[in-house]
C-alpha cells in the first residue's frame, strides 16, 4: 500500500549552541542574489550567529527583517530561513568580506579592500539597479570614502547606484527600528521611482 507523503514543513529557526558558534569562525553564509535586481543588500561579513545557522542577518534582534517589511519591501516580515523569498521581490543580499567572525572589528582595512574589489565584480556581472550598504566604517575603508554618510552616495559601483545605511545589528544603539524604516523606505522609493511603497507601522 502506497502511503500519501505528507508536505515536509519549513525549517524553523534554531539557536546555535556554543560549540556551533566557536566551529563559525571563517565559515561562510551563501549570497541570496539573482541578475538585475533592484537593490543588492551588503553587508560587512557574517556573524557567528549567522554562520552557524548559514543565514544571513539571523541573530534575534536584528532590525534587518522588521525594516524591510515595515517599510514595505517585503508584503510581510521573513524570518532568516525564509531569505531566499526575497528573489521574489528582485532584492538580495551579499558581504563585502565572505568570512565570519565574531566582530566586524576584526576585519583589517585591506582584507576590506579587497572584499570591495571582489564585491564590484560581482556588481558588474548580476548589474543590480542599485547596491545598499549596511555598514558606515565598512564601506569607507573597502572604498576609501572617508567622508561619506548615510543616504544616497554620488560615486556608482560599475552602473548600480549607491547607498549607504546604518549596520542594523542589534548592537548598533545609534539607531532604531523608525530610523531603519524610514531609511528603508527611501530606498524602496528610489528603487520603484514609478511606486510608492507601502508603509506598515507608521514609524516616520
Amino acid at each position: 500500500m502506497c502511503r500519501k507523503r505528507l508536505p515536509q514543513p519549513s525549517p524553523r529557526p534554531r539557536r546555535p549552541t556554543p560549540a556551533e558558534l566557536r566551529l563559525a569562525h571563517n565559515k561562510r553564509v551563501p549570497d541570496v542574489v539573482a541578475p538585475r535586481l533592484k537593490v543588492l543588500f551588503v553587508g560587512i561579513n557574517p556573524g557567528l550567529y549567522s554562520a552557524a545557522v548559514r543565514h544571513h542577518f539571523a541573530r534575534p534582534g536584528n532590525r534587518f527583517w522588521p525594516a524591510l517589511q515595515r517599510a514595505g519591501l517585503t508584503p510581510r516580515l521573513l524570518s532568516p530561513y525564509e531569505e531566499r523569498e526575497m528573489l521574489k521581490h528582485s532584492l538580495g543580499i551579499t558581504n563585502i568580506v565572505n568570512r565570519a567572525s565574531a566582530a566586524a572589528a576584526e576585519l583589517g582595512k585591506r582584507e576590506l579592500a579587497t572584499g570591495g574589489k571582489r564585491l564590484a565584480a560581482k556588481v558588474a556581472r548580476l548589474r543590480p539597479r542599485i547596491v545598499a550598504f549596511l555598514g558606515i566604517d565598512a564601506y569607507r575603508s573597502a572604498f576609501g570614502a572617508r567622508h561619506s554618510t548615510v543616504g544616497p552616495q554620488p560615486q556608482r559601483l560599475g552602473s548600480a547606484a549607491v547607498w549607504l545605511l546604518p549596520n542594523p545589528s542589534g548592537l548598533n544603539a545609534h539607531y532604531q527600528l523608525k530610523d531603519f524604516v524610514r531609511w528603508f523606505r527611501r530606498l524602496g522609493s528610489a528603487a520603484h521611482p514609478r511606486v510608492r511603497t507601502r508603509s506598515h507601522g507608521g514609524l516616520d
